[in-house]
């Protein structure tokens, strides 16, 4: 997908009721963005997907919801107050400011580009007959491309693992980075950056007022392990899932809804035997791309990527990452987080956070697998993947071809005209529906426009009620996808949506057989 296209879809966001700028009538504010009727609707079937797949399709996952708020030490604990850093670079010129590693990531990306661009010249000259794995690994240009990719990885971990922050500054000054307003490159120093909001409240003890607002949510999982192990009853392994916002002081905010200030999480935190963390770690990354793929993207637009620089947390780190237009980024990531949350709070409050293994009949801390998901860049991947435009009869028709299960409005009743007695049965047709599914009435234009208003929104079915329906007891539902049109009795539309656009149809291709 190219950078127009991109351009395009976030300007049929604001245009179909999708995502608008915060506070829109004063100008707007940088980074915070407020989803719209249709937007909002596909955020919470994306949301409830991630939930159901969660702690309904497996039964040692339960689900929390923890407060924003959180006592001043847990930040401490977790090391957040100390090391929640970015490292942070301006260029002099612009006056604009960036995250060092992104600036990097970003030239890698454009290097990753060239080598496939040499890879599609070569298979087009070669044919059938062209091996790509075996091109990546002889042909020099490409061979030295990714030379210089894993060069710029080494250094940047080495400098962002040791602290050395003028060696990261010498990389971006060697590989010719520039501001990408300015052009320039006119650059400061590099230097960390904590990414919390504080804000204050009354007295908590010894005169302490300052909270921060939570930059993530699996802490809260994490003080609340007891509470649902003991209440729960719950036997290693197994999960607590929980989703909600989180706010982070980004230094680069950009990309439309992919980095923002005020976000949303979706984080299960699988708590594990000492020593079993990493199968669980691999199992768990392989169920999370499937669940990804069920949503009918293409594959090839995912790839897994290992950390450069692990977190202080953990000992095996893989984002998921998906083919946005300006690269790969990141929308998960699964994290062997070993037991260090448990331990360090332990440490901190004093109180034991430890499980009782009835078959050794051991005391024992245990050791986290994490999947974490940011529901705000998967809205986005959605959007991006199913966006469309097609050509019919000379027009240009824009749809969103959405999986139906996630899609806002799942049908949308559409009386032929507003007189004999047509709007009434579509009304009837809809208080049958609707109670199961999110549907809707248009009778305003010709049925043409109204096909492609709802195509714009990824209405997945539309169901004419014409004359004959008053007679036959049998309407005309159109596909989103082919177009077709098919006769389909009204007492039979419940099961058609029940087999097409009802979240089980999601759920049954991620359960494990």
């Amino acid at each position: 997908m190219s950078s127009e296209i991109f351009e395009k879809v976030i300007s049929h966001c604001k245009e179909y009721g999708f995502v608008f700028p915060s506070s829109d009538i004063y100008g707007g504010l940088a980074a915070v963005y407020d989803y719209g009727q249709n937007g909002v609707e596909l955020r919470n079937n994306l949301r409830q997907y991630w939930w159901k797949s969660m702690t309904q399709v497996n039964q040692n996952i339960v689900g929390i919801e923890a407060a924003i708020f959180m006592h001043p030490k847990t930040w401490k604990a977790s090391g957040h107050i100390d090391g929640f850093n970015d490292p942070m670079i301006d260029n002099k010129d612009s006056k604009k400011r960036y995250r060092a590693d992104v600036l990097l990531e970003d030239h890698q990306e454009k290097i990753r580009q060239k080598i496939e661009k040499e890879i599609d010249k070569a298979a087009k000259r070669f044919g059938e007959t062209f091996d790509a794995a075996l091109y990546r690994e002889t042909n020099p240009r490409v061979v030295e491309y990714q030379q210089k990719i894993d060069s710029i990885d080494q250094r940047m971990k080495g400098g962002l693992e040791s602290g050395d922050l003028a060696s990261i500054k010498s990389l971006i000054e060697e590989e010719g980075i520039v501001c990408p307003i300015s052009g320039s490159k006119n650059w400061t120093d590099v230097r960390q950056f904590n990414l919390m909001y504080s804000t204050q409240m009354s007295a908590i003890e010894n005169g302490e007022d300052q909270l921060y607002l939570r930059p993530e949510t699996a802490q809260g999982i994490f003080v609340n392990f007891l509470n649902v192990q003991k209440t729960g009853r719950m036997k290693l392994p197994f999960g607590i899932a929980q989703t909600g916002k989180a706010f982070r002081n980004e230094i680069v905010a950009r990309q439309f809804i992919m980095r923002m200030k005020e976000f949303e999480q979706m984080e299960m935190q699988f708590f594990v035997k000492p020593g079993t963390e990493l199968g669980w770690y691999e199992s768990w990354k392989k169920q999370r791309l499937q669940w990804h793929m069920a949503l009918g993207i293409n594959p090839s637009h995912y790839r897994y990527h290992d950390h450069v620089k692990l977190a202080h947390y953990a000992n095996a780190a893989v984002d998921i990452e998906y083919q946005f237009p300006f690269g790969f980024k990141e929308v998960e990531g699964i994290h062997s987080r070993t037991d260090f949350d448990l331990g360090r709070h332990e440490e901190f409050s004093g109180k034991k956070l430890r499980y009782f293994d009835p078959e050794t009949n051991e005391s024992y801390i245990p050791y986290v697998v994490e999947t974490s998901i940011g529901l705000d860049r998967l809205f986005l991947l959605a959007l991006c993947e199913a966006y469309q435009e097609e050509s019919v009869d000379g027009d240009t028709r824009v749809l969103l071809k959405l999986h139906p299960a996630v899609a806002p409005v799942k049908a949308a009743i559409l009386p032929l005209v507003k007189k004999d007695g047509l709007p009434e049965l579509a009304e009837s047709i809809y208080n049958q529906l609707r109670l199961d599914y999110n549907v809707y009435i248009e009778d305003k234009d010709s049925i043409g426009k109204r096909y492609r208003r709802m195509d714009a929104i990824g209405t997945p079915f539309c169901i004419t009620v014409d004359h004959d329906s008053l007679t036959q007891g049998d309407v005309t539902v159109r596909d989103r996808d082919t177009m077709e049109q098919t006769r389909v009795k009204i007492e039979d539309l419940k099961n058609l949506l029940d087999s097409r656009v009802s979240m089980s149809t999601l759920l049954k291709q991620i359960i494990p057989s």
